[in-house]
């Protein structure tokens, strides 16, 4: 049974927070990769920014729906949630849009554990850890390569 050793790509493209979300667009089209790990000066990953956070960046602000009752208005949503439209759509920087919660493997998990946790979760480019050290990465056209033995 393969393992993510076994398919992962050791020479790992990464990205501090402060890159630009520019920067990170021509990194992912130049390589033909979906997502990078953000790590910091360390090489410490920090979590993961992906294709569909710069997509999701350039969704139009979603105004929130506000009642009046009696002249008071009430927001139907919660100011939090406003501000993080605000600072989405204003992002310049990974730091702006990664996703801090970074789902990795270390390098004995089996191939059809990843690739579950990939169509389960919808996240296709998973970081490959020996301890705090990443080691290695894992997108979905290594997967489908090896599931189909090219």
């Amino acid at each position: 049974m393969l393992n993510a050793s076994d398919i992962m790509t050791t020479d790992v493209i990464t990205v501090k927070k402060d890159t630009s979300l520019k920067d990170l667009a021509k990194i992912l089209y130049k390589n033909h990769i979906n997502g990078v790990p953000v790590v910091d000066d360390d090489g410490l990953l920090l979590g993961i920014i992906c294709e569909s956070d710069l997509i999701r960046k350039d969704k139009k602000l979603h105004i929130p729906t506000v009642v009046a009752i009696f002249d008071a208005v009430v927001y139907l949503e919660s100011p939090k949630s406003i501000e993080k439209e605000f600072k989405r759509i204003s992002a310049t920087t990974v730091e702006d849009l990664y996703s801090k919660k970074a789902i990795s493997v270390d390098e004995k998990t089996p191939i059809d554990e990843i690739a579950t946790i990939m169509t389960q979760k919808k996240i296709y480019t998973i970081p490959v850890m020996d301890g705090d050290l990443l080691v290695g990465i894992i997108g979905k056209a290594d997967l489908i390569r090896t599931l189909v033995g090219v």
